[in-house]
């Protein structure tokens, strides 16, 4: 008969040591989010029925480009790591990793795409 000490049980299933890392990421993203998102809807807001030509000339400006880059930056990075943890959490084996790579792929070429975007207007 063996006796097991809870802690006995529990060595091997502890933390990976990165729920600080998710964490702390999303935190901060969310900071950055708190102050984007406003600035974004006030700086595009304006340009919402306005013909296309005085959207490229208003967006070829640095203030309105670099405001709608960092959040469209800054919101897929959030994404990404809110989506990552939520898998992890509710589904499991190659599920989870085949999941977890398509919405990296996903983040990162929504950001790319939007990025590329500005940046053509922009310059």
């Amino acid at each position: 008969m063996e006796f097991l000490t809870n802690r006995k049980r529990a060595v091997g299933l502890g933390s990976a040591k990165e729920g600080t890392g998710h964490h702390w990421r999303m935190i901060v993203t969310s900071v950055g989010l708190l102050i984007l998102v406003p600035l974004f809807v006030f700086t595009v807001g304006p340009m919402l029925g306005q013909p296309h030509q005085a959207v490229l000339n208003y967006f070829s400006q640095p203030f309105p480009a670099i405001v709608t880059a960092l959040t469209f930056l800054v919101g897929f990075m959030h994404f990404k790591s809110g989506a990552q943890v939520l898998i992890e959490d509710y589904t499991g084996g190659l599920t989870r990793k085949v999941l977890i790579l398509a919405v990296i792929c996903l983040s990162y070429g929504a950001a790319a795409t939007g990025l590329f975007a500005i940046a053509r207007i922009a310059l």
